[in-house]
Protein backbone atom coordinates (compact mmCIF):
# COMPACT_ATOMS: atom_id res chain seq x y z
CA UNK A 1 0.00 0.00 0.00
CA UNK A 2 1.03 3.49 -0.70
CA UNK A 3 2.67 5.44 2.11
CA UNK A 4 0.97 7.02 5.07
CA UNK A 5 -1.10 10.17 5.29
CA UNK A 6 1.09 12.09 7.67
CA UNK A 7 4.40 11.64 5.87
CA UNK A 8 3.08 12.18 2.41
CA UNK A 9 3.36 8.89 0.59
CA UNK A 10 2.64 9.06 -3.10
CA UNK A 11 -1.00 8.57 -3.90
CA UNK A 12 -0.21 6.31 -6.80
CA UNK A 13 -2.49 8.19 -9.15
CA UNK A 14 -1.80 9.77 -12.50
CA UNK A 15 0.06 12.61 -10.87
CA UNK A 16 3.02 10.44 -9.93
CA UNK A 17 6.04 10.02 -12.12
CA UNK A 18 7.04 6.56 -13.27
CA UNK A 19 10.79 6.25 -13.38
CA UNK A 20 11.03 2.58 -14.39
CA UNK A 21 13.18 1.85 -17.46
CA UNK A 22 11.06 1.79 -20.57
CA UNK A 23 8.04 3.38 -18.91
CA UNK A 24 6.16 6.04 -20.79
CA UNK A 25 6.89 9.56 -19.54
CA UNK A 26 4.21 11.11 -17.34
CA UNK A 27 3.61 14.67 -16.23
CA UNK A 28 5.67 15.73 -13.24
CA UNK A 29 3.81 15.70 -9.93
CA UNK A 30 2.68 18.83 -8.14
CA UNK A 31 5.48 20.76 -6.37
CA UNK A 32 5.73 20.39 -2.61
CA UNK A 33 4.81 24.07 -2.31
CA UNK A 34 1.28 23.22 -3.45
CA UNK A 35 0.66 21.58 -0.07
CA UNK A 36 1.75 24.78 1.68
CA UNK A 37 -0.56 26.85 -0.50
CA UNK A 38 -3.47 24.53 0.26
CA UNK A 39 -2.76 24.82 3.98
CA UNK A 40 -2.81 28.62 3.73
CA UNK A 41 -6.19 28.50 1.96
CA UNK A 42 -7.55 26.31 4.75
CA UNK A 43 -6.18 28.72 7.35
CA UNK A 44 -7.93 31.60 5.60
CA UNK A 45 -11.30 29.83 5.73
CA UNK A 46 -11.15 28.99 9.45
CA UNK A 47 -12.89 32.27 10.25
CA UNK A 48 -12.39 34.83 13.00
CA UNK A 49 -15.44 34.31 15.22
CA UNK A 50 -16.25 31.47 17.58
CA UNK A 51 -15.78 30.41 21.16
CA UNK A 52 -13.63 32.21 23.72
CA UNK A 53 -10.10 30.90 23.59
CA UNK A 54 -7.78 30.16 26.51
CA UNK A 55 -5.56 33.07 25.49
CA UNK A 56 -7.85 35.87 24.26
CA UNK A 57 -7.10 36.62 20.62
CA UNK A 58 -8.25 40.00 19.26
CA UNK A 59 -10.47 39.58 16.24
CA UNK A 60 -8.33 42.07 14.33
CA UNK A 61 -5.28 39.85 14.90
CA UNK A 62 -7.13 36.74 13.71
CA UNK A 63 -8.35 38.58 10.61
CA UNK A 64 -4.80 39.76 9.94
CA UNK A 65 -3.52 36.16 10.12
CA UNK A 66 -6.29 34.71 7.94
CA UNK A 67 -6.10 37.45 5.31
CA UNK A 68 -2.31 37.30 5.34
CA UNK A 69 -2.57 33.56 4.70
CA UNK A 70 -4.72 34.18 1.62
CA UNK A 71 -2.39 36.83 0.21
CA UNK A 72 0.58 34.53 0.81
CA UNK A 73 -1.24 31.63 -0.87
CA UNK A 74 -1.94 33.72 -3.96
CA UNK A 75 1.65 35.02 -4.10
CA UNK A 76 3.12 31.51 -3.77
CA UNK A 77 0.73 30.10 -6.37
CA UNK A 78 1.76 32.87 -8.74
CA UNK A 79 5.44 32.22 -8.01
CA UNK A 80 5.23 28.54 -8.98
CA UNK A 81 3.02 29.26 -12.00
CA UNK A 82 4.57 32.37 -13.48
CA UNK A 83 3.58 31.38 -16.99
CA UNK A 84 -0.07 31.33 -15.84
CA UNK A 85 -0.72 27.82 -17.11
CA UNK A 86 -4.23 26.85 -16.09
CA UNK A 87 -6.60 24.02 -16.93
CA UNK A 88 -10.13 24.45 -18.18
CA UNK A 89 -12.44 23.97 -15.20
CA UNK A 90 -16.20 24.41 -15.23
CA UNK A 91 -16.11 24.63 -11.42
CA UNK A 92 -13.71 27.60 -11.27
CA UNK A 93 -15.41 29.24 -14.26
CA UNK A 94 -18.75 29.17 -12.43
CA UNK A 95 -17.01 30.51 -9.31
CA UNK A 96 -15.64 33.36 -11.43
CA UNK A 97 -19.15 34.18 -12.65
CA UNK A 98 -20.32 34.10 -9.03
CA UNK A 99 -17.53 36.54 -8.19
CA UNK A 100 -18.70 38.90 -10.94
CA UNK A 101 -22.24 38.72 -9.54
CA UNK A 102 -20.89 39.46 -6.07
CA UNK A 103 -19.01 42.54 -7.30
CA UNK A 104 -22.13 43.85 -9.06
CA UNK A 105 -24.29 43.37 -5.98
CA UNK A 106 -21.67 44.81 -3.61
CA UNK A 107 -20.98 47.90 -5.73
CA UNK A 108 -24.13 49.56 -4.37
CA UNK A 109 -22.52 49.51 -0.89
CA UNK A 110 -25.83 48.45 0.64
CA UNK A 111 -23.83 46.16 2.92
CA UNK A 112 -21.09 48.77 3.47
CA UNK A 113 -17.45 48.83 2.40
CA UNK A 114 -17.00 45.44 4.04
CA UNK A 115 -18.76 43.93 1.02
CA UNK A 116 -16.04 45.22 -1.32
CA UNK A 117 -13.37 43.82 0.99
CA UNK A 118 -15.09 40.43 0.90
CA UNK A 119 -15.16 40.66 -2.91
CA UNK A 120 -11.41 41.31 -2.89
CA UNK A 121 -10.94 38.27 -0.65
CA UNK A 122 -13.06 36.12 -2.96
CA UNK A 123 -11.04 37.40 -5.94
CA UNK A 124 -7.77 36.22 -4.40
CA UNK A 125 -9.40 32.93 -3.44
CA UNK A 126 -10.69 32.20 -6.94
CA UNK A 127 -7.45 33.43 -8.50
CA UNK A 128 -5.45 31.00 -6.37
CA UNK A 129 -7.70 28.13 -7.45
CA UNK A 130 -7.15 29.07 -11.10
CA UNK A 131 -3.38 29.00 -10.58
CA UNK A 132 -3.54 25.63 -8.81
CA UNK A 133 -5.79 24.12 -11.48
CA UNK A 134 -2.64 23.36 -13.47
CA UNK A 135 -2.08 20.37 -11.14
CA UNK A 136 -5.66 19.07 -11.15
CA UNK A 137 -5.26 15.75 -12.94
CA UNK A 138 -7.64 13.27 -11.31
CA UNK A 139 -5.03 12.08 -8.80
CA UNK A 140 -5.25 11.97 -5.01
CA UNK A 141 -2.64 14.63 -4.26
CA UNK A 142 -5.13 17.26 -3.09
CA UNK A 143 -7.07 14.66 -1.08
CA UNK A 144 -3.95 13.96 0.96
CA UNK A 145 -3.23 17.67 1.43
CA UNK A 146 -6.85 18.13 2.55
CA UNK A 147 -6.63 15.35 5.13
CA UNK A 148 -3.26 16.45 6.54
CA UNK A 149 -4.20 20.10 6.93
CA UNK A 150 -7.58 19.50 8.56
CA UNK A 151 -6.07 16.82 10.80
CA UNK A 152 -3.60 19.48 11.99
CA UNK A 153 -6.56 21.79 12.75
CA UNK A 154 -8.24 19.01 14.73
CA UNK A 155 -4.93 18.47 16.53
CA UNK A 156 -5.16 22.04 17.85
CA UNK A 157 -8.72 21.34 19.01
CA UNK A 158 -7.60 18.18 20.84
CA UNK A 159 -4.71 20.09 22.43
CA UNK A 160 -7.12 22.74 23.69
CA UNK A 161 -9.34 20.02 25.15
CA UNK A 162 -6.40 18.50 27.04
CA UNK A 163 -5.09 21.86 28.30
CA UNK A 164 -8.44 23.28 29.40
CA UNK A 165 -11.48 20.98 29.22
CA UNK A 166 -13.71 23.70 30.68
CA UNK A 167 -12.82 26.19 27.95
CA UNK A 168 -13.09 23.52 25.24
CA UNK A 169 -16.59 22.44 26.31
CA UNK A 170 -18.22 25.59 27.72
CA UNK A 171 -21.77 25.83 29.00
CA UNK A 172 -22.47 28.60 26.48
CA UNK A 173 -22.49 25.93 23.74
CA UNK A 174 -24.31 23.35 25.85
CA UNK A 175 -21.14 21.44 26.67
CA UNK A 176 -20.31 20.87 22.99
CA UNK A 177 -16.68 20.84 21.87
CA UNK A 178 -15.25 24.14 20.61
CA UNK A 179 -11.79 25.42 19.71
CA UNK A 180 -10.01 26.59 22.86
CA UNK A 181 -6.77 27.59 21.10
CA UNK A 182 -8.33 28.98 17.90
CA UNK A 183 -11.97 30.19 17.89
CA UNK A 184 -13.77 27.29 16.20
CA UNK A 185 -17.46 26.49 16.63
CA UNK A 186 -18.85 22.94 17.06
CA UNK A 187 -20.25 22.81 13.49
CA UNK A 188 -16.83 23.74 12.10
CA UNK A 189 -15.03 21.04 14.08
CA UNK A 190 -17.70 18.50 13.18
CA UNK A 191 -17.38 19.39 9.50
CA UNK A 192 -13.58 19.00 9.45
CA UNK A 193 -13.75 15.70 11.35
CA UNK A 194 -16.47 14.24 9.13
CA UNK A 195 -14.69 15.16 5.90
CA UNK A 196 -11.32 13.64 6.80
CA UNK A 197 -12.99 10.53 8.26
CA UNK A 198 -14.89 9.94 5.02
CA UNK A 199 -11.87 10.54 2.77
CA UNK A 200 -9.60 8.34 4.90
CA UNK A 201 -12.12 5.47 4.89
CA UNK A 202 -12.23 5.65 1.09
CA UNK A 203 -8.42 5.65 0.86
CA UNK A 204 -8.33 2.52 3.02
CA UNK A 205 -10.87 0.80 0.79
CA UNK A 206 -8.80 1.77 -2.23
CA UNK A 207 -5.62 0.46 -0.54
CA UNK A 208 -3.92 3.82 -0.90
CA UNK A 209 -2.98 4.12 2.78
CA UNK A 210 -1.93 1.63 5.44
CA UNK A 211 -4.42 0.78 8.18
CA UNK A 212 -2.23 2.06 11.03
CA UNK A 213 -2.15 5.57 9.57
CA UNK A 214 -5.87 5.38 8.90
CA UNK A 215 -6.62 4.44 12.52
CA UNK A 216 -4.48 7.35 13.74
CA UNK A 217 -6.67 9.72 11.70
CA UNK A 218 -10.11 8.12 12.00
CA UNK A 219 -10.35 7.23 15.72
CA UNK A 220 -9.46 10.68 17.20
CA UNK A 221 -11.60 12.39 14.56
CA UNK A 222 -14.59 10.21 15.48
CA UNK A 223 -14.14 11.12 19.15
CA UNK A 224 -14.03 14.84 18.33
CA UNK A 225 -17.06 14.52 16.05
CA UNK A 226 -19.03 12.82 18.84
CA UNK A 227 -18.05 15.56 21.30
CA UNK A 228 -19.33 18.29 18.98
CA UNK A 229 -22.84 16.76 18.82
CA UNK A 230 -23.06 18.05 15.25
CA UNK A 231 -26.01 16.40 13.53
CA UNK A 232 -25.40 17.87 10.09
CA UNK A 233 -21.81 16.63 9.95
CA UNK A 234 -22.82 13.17 11.17
CA UNK A 235 -25.60 12.80 8.61
CA UNK A 236 -23.37 14.17 5.88
CA UNK A 237 -20.66 11.66 6.77
CA UNK A 238 -23.05 8.68 6.81
CA UNK A 239 -24.98 9.54 3.65
CA UNK A 240 -21.87 10.71 1.78
CA UNK A 241 -20.01 7.49 2.59
CA UNK A 242 -22.98 5.34 1.59
CA UNK A 243 -23.17 7.07 -1.80
CA UNK A 244 -19.40 6.97 -2.32
CA UNK A 245 -18.99 3.32 -1.33
CA UNK A 246 -22.09 2.45 -3.34
CA UNK A 247 -20.30 3.76 -6.43
CA UNK A 248 -17.51 1.21 -5.77
CA UNK A 249 -19.66 -1.80 -4.91
CA UNK A 250 -19.67 -3.26 -8.43
CA UNK A 251 -15.89 -3.04 -8.85
CA UNK A 252 -14.42 -3.47 -5.34
CA UNK A 253 -14.76 -6.52 -3.09
CA UNK A 254 -13.47 -4.46 -0.16
CA UNK A 255 -16.21 -1.89 -0.73
CA UNK A 256 -18.86 -4.63 -0.80
CA UNK A 257 -17.61 -6.10 2.48
CA UNK A 258 -17.42 -2.70 4.15
CA UNK A 259 -20.89 -1.76 2.91
CA UNK A 260 -22.39 -5.02 4.22
CA UNK A 261 -20.74 -4.74 7.63
CA UNK A 262 -21.71 -1.07 7.93
CA UNK A 263 -25.37 -1.81 7.25
CA UNK A 264 -25.33 -4.72 9.72
CA UNK A 265 -23.65 -2.68 12.48
CA UNK A 266 -26.05 0.22 11.87
CA UNK A 267 -29.06 -2.06 12.32
CA UNK A 268 -27.66 -3.58 15.51
CA UNK A 269 -26.76 -0.16 16.93
CA UNK A 270 -30.22 1.19 16.11
CA UNK A 271 -31.92 -1.65 17.97
CA UNK A 272 -29.54 -1.86 20.95
CA UNK A 273 -28.67 1.82 21.40
CA UNK A 274 -31.75 3.49 19.97
CA UNK A 275 -32.56 5.57 23.08
CA UNK A 276 -28.95 6.73 23.51
CA UNK A 277 -28.68 7.69 19.85
CA UNK A 278 -31.95 9.60 20.07
CA UNK A 279 -30.76 11.49 23.15
CA UNK A 280 -27.48 12.36 21.43
CA UNK A 281 -29.31 13.48 18.33
CA UNK A 282 -31.82 15.68 20.19
CA UNK A 283 -29.08 17.28 22.37
CA UNK A 284 -31.63 17.88 25.14
CA UNK A 285 -33.83 20.08 22.94
CA UNK A 286 -37.61 20.10 22.98
CA UNK A 287 -39.48 18.73 19.97
CA UNK A 288 -40.65 22.25 19.10
CA UNK A 289 -37.11 23.59 19.10
CA UNK A 290 -35.92 20.59 17.10
CA UNK A 291 -38.71 20.95 14.52
CA UNK A 292 -37.74 24.59 13.96
CA UNK A 293 -34.11 23.51 13.44
CA UNK A 294 -32.91 25.29 16.59
CA UNK A 295 -34.64 28.52 15.59
CA UNK A 296 -33.25 28.60 12.05
CA UNK A 297 -36.68 28.33 10.45
CA UNK A 298 -37.79 31.61 12.04
CA UNK A 299 -34.85 33.48 10.48
CA UNK A 300 -35.52 31.83 7.11
CA UNK A 301 -39.19 32.82 7.15
CA UNK A 302 -38.31 36.42 8.03
CA UNK A 303 -35.72 36.60 5.24
CA UNK A 304 -38.12 35.28 2.61
CA UNK A 305 -40.90 37.62 3.78
CA UNK A 306 -38.73 40.76 3.68
CA UNK A 307 -39.56 43.15 0.79
CA UNK A 308 -36.94 43.38 -2.00
CA UNK A 309 -36.40 45.54 -5.04
CA UNK A 310 -35.94 43.96 -8.46
CA UNK A 311 -32.18 44.50 -8.31
CA UNK A 312 -31.99 42.92 -4.85
CA UNK A 313 -34.12 40.05 -6.07
CA UNK A 314 -31.72 39.21 -8.90
CA UNK A 315 -28.33 40.35 -7.55
CA UNK A 316 -28.79 40.46 -3.77
CA UNK A 317 -27.54 43.06 -1.31
CA UNK A 318 -23.81 42.26 -1.55
CA UNK A 319 -21.45 40.01 0.35
CA UNK A 320 -21.96 40.16 4.12
CA UNK A 321 -21.53 38.08 7.24
CA UNK A 322 -24.24 35.56 6.27
CA UNK A 323 -26.75 36.98 8.75
CA UNK A 324 -30.19 38.58 8.59
CA UNK A 325 -31.55 40.86 11.25
CA UNK A 326 -28.49 40.20 13.39
CA UNK A 327 -29.08 36.42 13.39
CA UNK A 328 -27.12 33.83 11.39
CA UNK A 329 -28.92 32.50 8.32
CA UNK A 330 -27.33 29.02 8.53
CA UNK A 331 -28.48 27.97 5.07
CA UNK A 332 -26.24 28.27 2.04
CA UNK A 333 -29.07 28.74 -0.44
CA UNK A 334 -30.83 31.48 1.51
CA UNK A 335 -27.51 33.17 2.34
CA UNK A 336 -26.63 33.25 -1.36
CA UNK A 337 -30.14 34.47 -2.21
CA UNK A 338 -29.78 37.28 0.31
CA UNK A 339 -26.31 38.37 -0.80
CA UNK A 340 -26.11 37.39 -4.51
CA UNK A 341 -29.75 37.05 -5.48
CA UNK A 342 -31.44 34.61 -7.81
CA UNK A 343 -28.46 34.70 -10.18
CA UNK A 344 -26.14 33.64 -7.37
CA UNK A 345 -28.44 30.78 -6.37
CA UNK A 346 -28.53 29.62 -10.00
CA UNK A 347 -24.72 29.63 -10.24
CA UNK A 348 -24.28 27.71 -6.98
CA UNK A 349 -26.88 25.16 -8.13
CA UNK A 350 -25.00 24.87 -11.43
CA UNK A 351 -21.77 24.12 -9.54
CA UNK A 352 -23.38 21.24 -7.64
CA UNK A 353 -25.19 19.91 -10.71
CA UNK A 354 -22.14 20.10 -13.00
CA UNK A 355 -19.81 18.40 -10.52
CA UNK A 356 -22.42 15.77 -9.70
CA UNK A 357 -23.13 15.14 -13.38
CA UNK A 358 -19.44 14.73 -14.22
CA UNK A 359 -19.02 12.33 -11.29
CA UNK A 360 -21.91 10.18 -12.51
CA UNK A 361 -20.46 10.03 -16.03
CA UNK A 362 -16.98 8.95 -14.85
CA UNK A 363 -16.22 5.21 -14.69
CA UNK A 364 -16.01 3.71 -11.17
CA UNK A 365 -12.75 4.62 -9.44
CA UNK A 366 -11.40 5.75 -6.09
CA UNK A 367 -11.09 9.35 -7.29
CA UNK A 368 -14.72 9.32 -8.39
CA UNK A 369 -15.83 7.89 -5.03
CA UNK A 370 -13.96 10.62 -3.10
CA UNK A 371 -15.52 13.28 -5.33
CA UNK A 372 -19.02 11.85 -4.80
CA UNK A 373 -18.47 11.91 -1.03
CA UNK A 374 -17.36 15.56 -1.04
CA UNK A 375 -20.14 16.73 -3.37
CA UNK A 376 -22.88 14.91 -1.46
CA UNK A 377 -21.52 16.12 1.90
CA UNK A 378 -21.56 19.76 0.75
CA UNK A 379 -25.06 19.38 -0.70
CA UNK A 380 -26.39 17.93 2.57
CA UNK A 381 -24.61 20.49 4.78
CA UNK A 382 -25.86 23.38 2.64
CA UNK A 383 -29.31 23.01 4.25
CA UNK A 384 -28.15 24.04 7.74
CA UNK A 385 -24.77 25.69 7.06
CA UNK A 386 -23.79 28.75 5.00
CA UNK A 387 -20.69 29.03 2.86
CA UNK A 388 -21.29 27.99 -0.76
CA UNK A 389 -21.39 31.59 -1.98
CA UNK A 390 -18.13 32.87 -0.48
CA UNK A 391 -14.59 31.73 0.31
CA UNK A 392 -15.20 28.85 2.73
CA UNK A 393 -14.21 25.25 3.55
CA UNK A 394 -17.16 24.06 1.48
CA UNK A 395 -15.72 25.62 -1.67
CA UNK A 396 -12.38 23.98 -0.84
CA UNK A 397 -14.14 20.60 -0.52
CA UNK A 398 -15.72 21.16 -3.94
CA UNK A 399 -12.36 22.27 -5.36
CA UNK A 400 -10.86 18.94 -4.27
CA UNK A 401 -13.80 17.20 -5.97
CA UNK A 402 -13.13 19.18 -9.15
CA UNK A 403 -9.45 18.17 -9.00
CA UNK A 404 -10.47 14.51 -8.61
CA UNK A 405 -12.83 14.68 -11.60
CA UNK A 406 -10.35 16.42 -13.91
CA UNK A 407 -9.10 14.37 -16.82
CA UNK A 408 -5.47 13.21 -16.43
CA UNK A 409 -3.03 15.48 -18.19
CA UNK A 410 -1.65 14.04 -21.39
CA UNK A 411 1.95 12.94 -21.14
CA UNK A 412 4.40 14.93 -23.21
CA UNK A 413 6.74 12.50 -24.95
CA UNK A 414 10.38 13.14 -24.24
CA UNK A 415 12.36 14.28 -27.25
CA UNK A 416 14.86 11.69 -28.44
CA UNK A 417 18.47 12.80 -27.91
CA UNK A 418 20.13 14.02 -31.07
CA UNK A 419 22.56 11.49 -32.52
CA UNK A 420 25.67 13.19 -33.94
CA UNK A 421 26.24 12.40 -37.58
CA UNK A 422 29.41 10.51 -38.31
CA UNK A 423 31.71 12.13 -40.81
CA UNK A 424 32.17 9.98 -43.90
CA UNK A 425 35.24 10.74 -46.05
CA UNK A 426 34.61 11.71 -49.65
CA UNK A 427 36.51 8.78 -51.04
CA UNK A 428 34.22 6.41 -49.07
CA UNK A 429 31.09 8.19 -50.35
CA UNK A 430 32.36 7.93 -53.90
CA UNK A 431 32.92 4.18 -53.55
CA UNK A 432 29.32 3.77 -52.30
Amino acid sequence: MSGDLMRGGLPGGPDTTDTRPGAEPRPAGAPRLVGTIWGLLILNTLGSTGAKTIIPLPRSLIQLVTMGALVSAFALALAINLRLRIRASAFVLLLTLLLVTSVISSAHLESGFGALFRCFRLTLFVGTLWLLSRWWDGGLTFVRHHIRMYFAVLGSVAAGLLVSPGAAMPGLYGGRLVGALWPLTPPQIGQYAAVIIGLTVLLVLGRRVDRTSAVVVIVPSLVLLALTHTRTATLGLIIGLLLAIGSLVLTSAAARRFFSWTVLCALVATVALGSLLQAWFLRGQSKENFSSLTGRAKVWDALLAAPRTTVEQWFGVGLGDKSFGGLPIDNSWLAVYNEQGVIGVSLVAAIIIVLGGIALLRPPSLSRACAIFLISYCAIASYTEAGLGDASPYLLHLAVAAALLAAPAEATPLAAPAVPRRHVPRWARDRR
